[in-house]
């Protein structure tokens, strides 16, 4: 449709940082590092997937591992944009203590987005509370950034929706 299409991917579905740190009783910064390359197996999953549909991908990594993707060069992934491949943003902003939330929004302005959609893993919607667990949440049609942040709502991090606001960028979550 004449699009131009980026995607930030995550890696809560191989190792999610923060969680297992604990659980393992590694450094933050090491964990947040694995879980960074967790996003790089799943922006590879995905590279393959979309080409193996015709569609013309490139993997822009944060971290260099140039044997298996791009290192990620701005000026770079616009022209990519513009020739109209799909580009997939793996390996975080590279840096620990940084979600992939906060570099969906950092990417977006860099390439100066319309829009952000961000998928979320079984929400469709902001809500009051965790829908999964609390049955009594009730879905929001329309907040502003503010009222994400008042709430204290978790659909993204705060620094996230707080660069957001800064910048005006809407967003779209489902």
């Amino acid at each position: 449709a004449g699009h131009q299409v980026a995607l930030v991917v995550g890696g809560g579905n191989l190792f999610r940082g923060l969680e297992l740190t604990h659980e393992l009783n590694i450094d933050r910064a090491t964990g947040d590092y694995i879980g960074m390359l967790a996003t790089v197996q799943n922006a590879l999953v995905l590279r393959d997937y979309f080409e193996m549909k015709g569609m013309e991908t490139r993997v822009s990594s944060a971290l260099t591992m140039l044997q298996i993707c791009e290192l990620y060069a701005p000026k770079r992934v616009l022209r990519h944009m513009e020739k109209g491949r799909i580009v997939i943003f793996a390996a975080g902003l590279g840096a620990p203590y940084f979600t992939t939330d906060s570099t969906a929004v950092q990417r977006a302005l860099e390439m100066k987005a319309d829009i952000l959609i961000m998928a979320k893993n079984g929400i469709d919607g902001l809500y009051t509370a965790d829908p999964k667990k609390d049955k009594t949440a009730t879905r929001y049609d329309k907040l502003s950034y503010h009222e994400v942040l008042a709430r204290d709502l978790k659909v993204m991090d705060a620094s996230a929706v707080s660069l957001m606001r800064d910048n005006g960028i809407p967003i779209v979550v489902f």
